[in-house]
């Protein structure tokens, strides 16, 4: 039995704009397109795309959930997945994809072509005009700023001066102008192209426009 999208719904916040339930059901989409490209299992990606964010994805959450979310997210999967009756190699197999799905986790890196979809469509979220206004979203929710001029450390090292705030641009520099390199699909890697050449026109505009340039 297949988790439905409805069932699916039901494990994520109504009101978070970065990762809630609209963010899931772009990466089920796109998940499904890479996955009929690369010849994956559907219902292994489906599932796993369905339920990668749905313990501790959101910035609201209480200690480091965020960074763990992948795990605490996998673990609520082999629950969710062994009650509706499934088999244990498969409920395996989509939670190595979930544990494998996050950009700054390097412990557990995609080893089979579902997981690999799964980590590109998760990341082609981050691109493009959606990638933007995810970003801008996530700084608002944050409490931060969608722009401030960056330090000269944090432009040689990543590393913020004590009073600098990380606001949406900083997150650009730091992570996202590097993501269309981290792809493992050849599909994933042909839709990045656009997604990634409009998020740096996005960006340069966006710094142009804070300076009084244009």
């Amino acid at each position: 039995m297949e988790l439905s999208v409805e069932q699916a719904r039901a494990y994520y916040p109504g009101d978070d704009p970065v990762h809630g339930f609209d963010h899931v059901m772009r990466v089920y989409r796109i998940a499904e397109r890479l996955g009929r490209e690369e010849g994956a299992d559907l219902e292994i990606l489906h599932t796993a795309a369905l339920l990668h964010d749905s313990k501790g994805a959101d910035p609201r959450g209480e200690g480091n959930e965020r960074e763990v979310h992948h795990l605490l997210s996998a673990e609520f999967a082999e629950s969710v997945l062994t009650t509706m009756g499934w088999q244990p190699e498969r409920i395996a197999a989509v939670q190595h994809c979930i544990r494998s799905h996050r950009y700054r986790a390097q412990d557990e890196p995609p080893q089979t072509i579902e997981a690999m979809c799964l980590f590109d469509a998760d990341k082609l979220d981050v691109l493009g005009a959606i990638g933007a206004a995810r970003t801008t979203a996530f700084s608002a929710q944050a409490d931060l700023p969608f722009y401030r001029e960056p330090s000269r450390l944090f432009l040689e090292t990543g590393e913020h001066e004590p009073d600098e705030l990380h606001s949406a641009y900083h997150e650009f520099l730091f992570k996202l102008q590097f993501v269309h390199e981290r792809l493992l699909t050849k599909a994933g890697r042909a839709i990045a192209e656009q997604r990634d050449a409009f998020l740096r026109q996005y960006f340069e505009q966006l710094q142009a426009e804070c300076r009084g340039e244009r």
